[in-house]
């Protein structure tokens, strides 16, 4: 059904929805100028008590009085809503104490359909349409707009059987189901088969649902608080037939919401108004108690048919409700449902028109036993009676088989009486639904919410007006919401045919998804080869054999003890911007003035005496700023760029990297250039006390804090565009600059350091850890996509450690899985798009926002789609796994590199447990919600003899570089004396 057009709906709209034919005024409004209601002046009815009759006033009040009650005010209809929301909050909520008025049984259907879903299906549908059982061969063709029509047989249940053994309903379910099997040409192939079981029941899985209660007339025994699938399966085992697989049990309201035609765009709620009703819709998981999710969305069924209750209700119930309750089979349950549902609608109609014709306003006083017999009106008739094209002919003829005299006057008010009946049920039903839009709206923070839901029943098909007053009030009652309603398309047999059809393509998604990542899921035995592996290349690279790991000798041979004071001058060049800092070392703790300056591309990439020339120029700048011209303070360089230390102010740089590429640099002493740079510049003193690189300043700067830390570690994330070309050196703000990489270092016993001298005493050691494995030694770890990523670098087979762990690379190594499982079908439906083939579009900052808790499922869809990839909630749950193995698998081989550090310090030393701290920096390990807790659980299980603290440092590259050249006077001062 299309859209309908928005309009304002006044509230004398709803009062409207009940005029006469024609257009005019309700009739409760006029009836004063009716004459005698049910027999024309003068005349009598043989047969029938004259005295029954009432004079023309009263009977227009009692009928006035009647329909009046039926009338449901806006405010009403608000209050309907509120305490319906309330109670669907308290039930999702696990709250029992006062028990919640509906149930929000979760369904275990965690997905709508892709419209990609094929196959053949067979469908059992039971108490969808009352007293029968129906059976489908439902083919799903996975292709837009070409759907085939379903084969079906529809099996009539004897009376004896919906009211006897629950063994005895199960087998005839399972004989119907070999008869129509029968017709078919199936022979042995294995069939998966969907139950529609439309009772409430407790779900605890997508193929176990235990029956809650009976309700439409069931009442078979042993069955409630029993698995209705066991029951189906055992059924189907004694039959012995065919091979069937029951795959999932579906209740006709969630087979509605996902039986809609595929390209009407998702569909997330489902309402059923058939003989009985209920509502479903799509819900975030974590705000369902009993399934301890916390991420993606799950179907739940509401059950609101029970809500009610004198509270809630009591305002709106009638004479005729109280009459209708105490006279079914189940007094006091399902009072909602008693209001709406087609089961009782035209017993509603029925006890009206009674209770008329007793007090002599209908049919001249004169019932008949038929309109004395329960269930003597279906909801077919209603409709027809209500009907204002030819309504009035067709009642004549429905009253007439029911042994009533209708007279002109009889017809218009039964006809008033059928249409206050079912507008009353259409508004309660509209309040209902309402109240799930709202909580809809709200939990996803949509201003305004767009969304269509799926209708079906009898009460749908058989009375057109009922949708179009649903509609009218929903508006009404919540005008935020532009809401599409869509007749499902079979609900009961495709729409459980796509429940079956969905589980199946999710499961062969999760094994696709599973296959992909496996070799992401690292193990322990794995984590412990790589910790050996590292191990050995630590001893070959001290020994100064050929290793991975450089093992480079830093000439740091203590951490602060707290005694250091003074003034310092620090300099950060780690990649990105360059920093000038002033470092006040004093009793009171560290103070910290700082510059940022930026490195344009043409410094970088040109000469070496251009890019240290800049250096000092910004030094200039920096001193100018402060105060400081003049003054020859000690000054530490942080270069966070490979270099072989010959001393604590001597640095050859090896290689430049984080693309630098200045010329007549590399092999040279980079303090040499710089101070070279300082004596072209004149009237320019600088002492130059120590080169530093960003992972010895941060165990640096924690040490300052914590005696214990003796070991530093980088994790980076992505800092800005790597290169700038903004010459203004002011007009950068300051960023973290240990962004990048990864890194780290360690205290390690001198005697062990081959090439320095001494055999006593403390060096810090920095590995240079990012090309551990450029020896092929992670070759066995190394997946299609670490290569892919490997092949495009700046710098093809090198840094392999470091383009598995660093931040800089995660990003596109989740870009490239996503692109493999798009090529599988598995993501996106199987569209590549060309944001996801754009390089570098997947930050790794997104890793850290997708994976925060805190976060709701919409909101890492909304930042999957501001990169422009049109996704569903399934798809964004997927990402979020593909983030968090990759993710994981960094934190765990970084967390197996800092448990060989730890264990070959507490080796070293020969102690039976080490206790030491580890200073980290870089944002990927500061800002990722789950990174640090990963790390320390790994170096847990891999060095349990040490007890590991780790310390988030505080400017490692600027305040570190201080320190290490505060430690350094300190030490030469005590040496001096």
């Amino acid at each position: 059904m299309p859209h309908t057009e928005r309009e304002e709906l006044r509230p004398e709209k709803i009062e409207q929805l009940l005029l006469l034919p024609g257009g005019h005024a309700p009739l409760w409004n006029h009836m004063d100028s009716i004459g005698p209601v049910g027999l024309q002046q003068g005349e009598g009815t043989p047969g029938c008590p004259q005295d029954s009759l009432l004079c023309p006033s009263d009977s227009s009040e009692l009928v006035q009085d009647c329909l009046q009650q039926f009338k449901v005010t806006e405010p009403q209809l608000q209050q309907i809503q509120t305490s319906l929301l309330g109670s669907m909050e308290q039930a999702l909520g696990g709250q029992t104490s006062p028990a919640p008025a509906v149930r929000m049984l979760p369904t275990y259907v965690g997905s709508i359909p892709h419209g990609t879903e094929e196959g053949d299906f067979v469908v059992l549908e039971l108490g969808a349409t009352g007293a029968s059982l129906r059976v489908l061969w439902v083919t799903l063709t996975g292709t837009e707009g070409h759907s085939m029509e379903p084969q079906s047989q529809e099996f009539v249940i004897p009376q004896e059987v919906m009211l006897g053994p629950g063994q005895q309903l199960f087998d005839f379910a399972a004989c119907c189901l070999s008869k129509f099997l029968d017709t078919l040409p199936v022979g042995n192939q294995g069939l998966q088969l969907g139950f529609s079981f439309s009772f409430p029941c407790h779900q605890t899985g997508l193929d176990r649902s235990t029956l809650i209660s009976w309700t439409k007339g069931f009442r078979c025994s042993g069955v409630e608080g029993q698995d209705v699938v066991q029951l189906l399966r055992d059924a189907i085992q004694r039959q012995g037939a065919y091979n069937i697989d029951v795959v999932a049990v579906v209740n006709d309201t969630v087979g509605t919401m996902m039986g809609c035609e595929p390209g009407l765009g998702p569909c997330e709620v489902g309402l059923v108004v058939d003989t009985g009703t209920n509502a479903c819709y799509m819900e975030e998981a974590r705000h369902v108690a009993v399934l301890d999710e916390d991420r993606g969305r799950v179907c739940v069924s509401i059950e609101w048919g029970s809500f009610g209750g004198d509270e809630a209700l009591g305002p709106v119930l009638t004479t005729f409700d109280r009459t209708l309750d105490l006279e079914s089979l189940n007094p006091g349950a399902q009072r909602f449902e008693k209001m709406i549902g087609g089961l009782y609608l035209g017993e509603l109609v029925r006890l009206v028109l009674a209770h008329l014709t007793q007090h002599g306003v209908l049919f001249g006083g004169c019932t008949s036993p038929a309109l004395l017999s329960q269930g003597s009106i279906p909801l077919k008739h209603v409709a027809e009676m209500e009907d204002p094209s030819d309504g009035a002919a067709r009642m004549h003829t429905i009253l007439q088989d029911l042994g009533l005299s209708v007279g002109a006057l009889d017809a218009k008010i039964v006809q008033h009486v059928c249409m206050a009946v079912c507008t009353r049920a259409a508004q309660l039903c509209a309040a209902a639904l309402a109240a799930v839009l709202f909580r809809l709206q709200h939990s996803r923070e949509q201003q305004m919410l767009q969304i269509a839901v799926a209708t079906g029943g009898q009460v749908f098909e058989q009375h057109p007006r009922f949708l179009s007053v649903l509609q009218e009030t929903v508006m009404l009652l919540v005008p935020e919401c532009d809401v599409s309603f869509i007749p499902s398309v079979d609900g009961g047999g495709r729409g459980v045919a796509m429940v079956t059809a969905v589980a199946a393509r999710l499961a062969a998604h999760r094994r696709l998804l599973e296959e992909t990542l496996a070799d992401f899921r690292l193990n322990r035995e794995q984590l412990a080869v790589i910790q050996a592996q590292m191990r050995k290349a630590m001893d070959k690279g001290l020994r100064g054999e050929a290793s991975s790991l450089r093992m480079l000798p830093t000439y740091v041979r203590a951490t602060p003890n707290g005694s250091e004071r003074g003034d310092f001058l620090a300099l950060d060049l780690g990649g990105t911007n360059f920093r000038v800092l002033l470092v006040r070392v004093a009793t009171g703790g560290v103070q910290i003035t700082s510059q940022v300056y930026s490195i344009p591309e043409y410094v970088a990439q040109g000469s070496g005496q251009q890019l240290f020339d800049h250096i000092v120029d910004c030094i200039v700048d920096f001193q100018q700023k402060q105060g400081l011209s003049g003054q020859s303070l000690p000054l530490g360089f942080t270069f966070s760029f490979p270099c072989r230390q010959l001393g604590l102010d001597q640095g050859i740089l090896l290689n430049w990297t984080k693309g630098f590429s200045a010329s007549d640099c590399e092999g040279q002493d980079v303090v040499c250039l710089l101070r070279e740079a300082i004596r072209r510049r004149q009237a320019v003193e600088l002492n130059v006390v120590a080169i530093v690189n960003d992972t010895v300043g941060t165990m640096m700067s924690c040490g300052y804090e914590d005696p214990h830390c003796e070991v530093g570690l980088i994790v980076g994330e992505e800092g800005p565009a790597l290169f700038t070309s903004m010459p203004d050196v002011n007009s950068l703000s300051p960023v973290d600059s240990s962004g990048t990489g990864t890194n780290a270092c360690y205290m390690e016993e001198l005697r062990n350091v081959v090439g320095v001298a001494g055999d006593s005493g403390h060096m810090c050691i920095n590995m240079e850890w990012g090309a551990f494995g450029d020896d092929g030694s992670l070759g066995v770890l190394s997946t299609c996509f670490d290569a892919s990523v490997d092949q495009a670098s700046i710098n093809p087979s090198k840094q392999r450690f470091e383009k598995m762990i660093s931040g800089m690379y995660l990003g596109e190594i989740v870009r490239h899985i996503l692109l493999h499982l798009t090529s599988l079908g598995v993501l996106f439906r199987g569209q590549q798009t060309q944001r996801l083939q754009t390089r570098d579009i997947f930050k790794t900052k997104f890793l850290s926002d997708i994976e925060s808790d805190s976060l709701a499922l919409r909101q890492v869809r909304a930042i999957l789609e501001d990169l422009g990839l049109p996704l569903t909630s399934d798809d964004a749950l997927m990402v979020l796994e593909v983030c968090q193995a990759v993710s994981q698998r960094a934190a765990k081989l970084c967390g197996a590199g800092v448990a060989a550090m730890v264990e070959k310090i507490r080796e070293n030393r020969g102690l039976e447990e080490l206790t030491v701290s580890v200073g980290v920096d870089g944002t990927l390990y500061k800002l990722h919600p789950h990174f640090s807790s990963w790390v320390a659980a790994t170096v847990r299980e891999l060095a349990p003899r040490c007890v590991v603290s780790f310390l988030q440092s505080e400017d490692g590259s600027g305040k570190g570089a201080a320190l290490v050249t505060a430690v350094a006077c300190r030490l030469a001062q005590m040496a001096h004396v």
